[in-house]
């Protein structure tokens, strides 16, 4: 990670670790970055970067401030306005800007926001251009052979302007449509749009397909993002589903990358169990190229006994949809993913996208004509505990000798019928510790464990 951007972007709470002036800045590099490119290469357009933010309040803020930066450097804005984080890289790719930015903090509280950046493949953005704003930001940018104290001001005509874009959301979400090859007629979908970015997307592609479309928690007010609602709190559409007899039930976070499903019977389907249905179907048809799903290590024990069982190969990366979209370009691999329900297909997206994710579902279960239930029976999961340590300082808590000493202890006490994965989360002052073992008590215990060494080390905040 660097000094701002994290695994997902610069993200902080709005105006503490994230200010209007550091939006202002990166947009002040990104348009002077970008057209200075450009006239190196004989290319005197103007440089172009498309914008897309969630329902936060403060997403209008940091808006505003990129656009002034955006501008002052001579670029041309594009605004998507309230949209998704991947219909942003679907535009970005699509029409031909040098990149884009998605103002969200994703699943985060409203009072926290961030700025992801996309380069113009529409994938994110990469790490020398991240390591060049962060230069900028720290007044100690050097580029093109010189050290730049200030950026030059565009002036008179070469001053750029803002363009309102919401026809590209409209275009991403009639590319959304066009993927569904089936009929959703006659099937009860409830959506849960976490009053965030797909409250008024998800309905229209669900409706466009034939589905009976029930959506709640579309109504944000700027400070409810997220709040009890979608794939964060999805104990409300379980009950929902059962409640209101649906036949399936999505839930998206605040900017929609990622999707978790709810079966007919209100059972959670997660990011794991989304890689497991959609491989098989895919590998029985012979569309698994190569014969492969792409995991992180926090994925479960049980979802790669059924691969196994299925056949199917798998690979490993570290947390990250990021991660796992550079495995995946590199290997050329068509499913990725992570248990939270950042689910990759490559052929039609370069980013986890959440509705993207439900439409496949849908395919599968019709295809099949089978219920969301029937697609995962043999899929065992093992139980697991996942507890979040706010801590002072991530790295010297993973580097204390006693922390490591006790993580150690839980691996030989395990064996091979479980395992323990401590980690550093990558967005926020969070130590993530996590078992998984044949049985809930042994993983509590476990985890308590060592949950109690970093508290009586003192680096727990309370």
């Amino acid at each position: 990670m660097g000094r701002y951007f994290g695994t997902d972007g610069f993200r902080g709470e709005a105006n503490r670790g994230l200010t209007a002036d550091h939006a202002y800045k990166v947009g002040r590099f990104l348009g002077w970055y970008y057209g200075e490119l450009r006239r190196r290469r004989g290319d005197n357009r103007t440089p172009r970067v498309v914008i897309g933010k969630d329902t936060r309040r403060s997403s209008y803020m940091f808006e505003y401030s990129l656009v002034g930066g955006l501008t002052a450097s001579g670029a041309e804005a594009c605004l998507m306005h309230v949209t998704t984080t991947p219909s942003v890289a679907y535009i970005a790719r699509v029409d031909d800007f040098d990149c884009g930015i998605m103002i969200s903090a994703s699943h985060n509280p409203y009072y926290d926001n961030g700025i992801k950046l996309i380069n113009a493949h529409g994938e994110k953005m990469d790490d020398e251009t991240i390591a060049l704003i962060e230069d900028f930001l720290d007044d100690r940018l050097e580029l093109f052979d010189r050290r730049w104290t200030e950026l030059p001001l565009a002036t008179r005509e070469k001053i750029g302007c803002t363009v309102d874009y919401v026809s590209g959301r409209n275009r991403y979400i009639g590319y959304l449509i066009s993927l569904g090859i089936y009929s959703f007629r006659g099937v009860k979908v409830a959506l849960d749009c976490a009053n965030g970015s797909t409250w008024n997307i998800a309905r229209s592609v669900f409706e466009a397909l034939g589905a009976k479309t029930y959506v709640i928690n579309a109504d944000p007010n700027g400070m409810n993002i997220n709040e009890n609602c979608g794939s964060t709190h999805i104990e409300h559409l379980q009950q929902y589903v059962v409640n209101n007899h649906m036949d399936v039930g999505f839930a998206y976070d605040g900017d929609a990358d990622r999707c978790l499903c709810v079966d007919e019977q209100g059972n959670v389907i997660t990011g794991d169990h989304i890689l497991y249905i959609y491989g098989k179907y895919m590998h029985e048809r012979g569309k698994l190229l190569p014969n492969t799903v792409v995991t992180t290590v926090m994925s479960n024990f049980g979802l790669y006994k059924a691969l196994d069982e299925a056949g199917i190969g798998y690979a490993q990366t570290q947390v990250g949809d990021r991660y796992v979209y550079e495995y995946m370009s590199q290997h050329g691999c068509r499913i990725g993913g992570e248990e939270s329900g950042h689910i990759i297909f490559s052929k039609y997206a370069t980013t986890g996208d959440g509705i993207l994710t439900s439409l496949k579902m849908m395919e599968v279960m019709m295809a099949k004509k089978k219920k969301m239930s029937e697609l995962y029976q043999d899929l065992e999961m093992y139980p697991h505990v996942l507890v979040n340590v706010r801590v002072q300082d991530k790295a010297s808590t993973l580097g204390d000798a006693d922390v490591q000493v006790a993580v150690e202890q839980v691996k030989a006490e395990l064996g091979d019928t479980g395992r323990i994965l401590v980690r550093e989360s990558g967005t926020e002052p969070v130590i993530r510790v996590m078992v998984e073992a044949k049985d809930q008590e042994v993983c509590q215990q476990k985890v308590d464990s060592v949950v109690q060494v970093i508290r009586d080390k003192g680096w727990a905040v309370s």
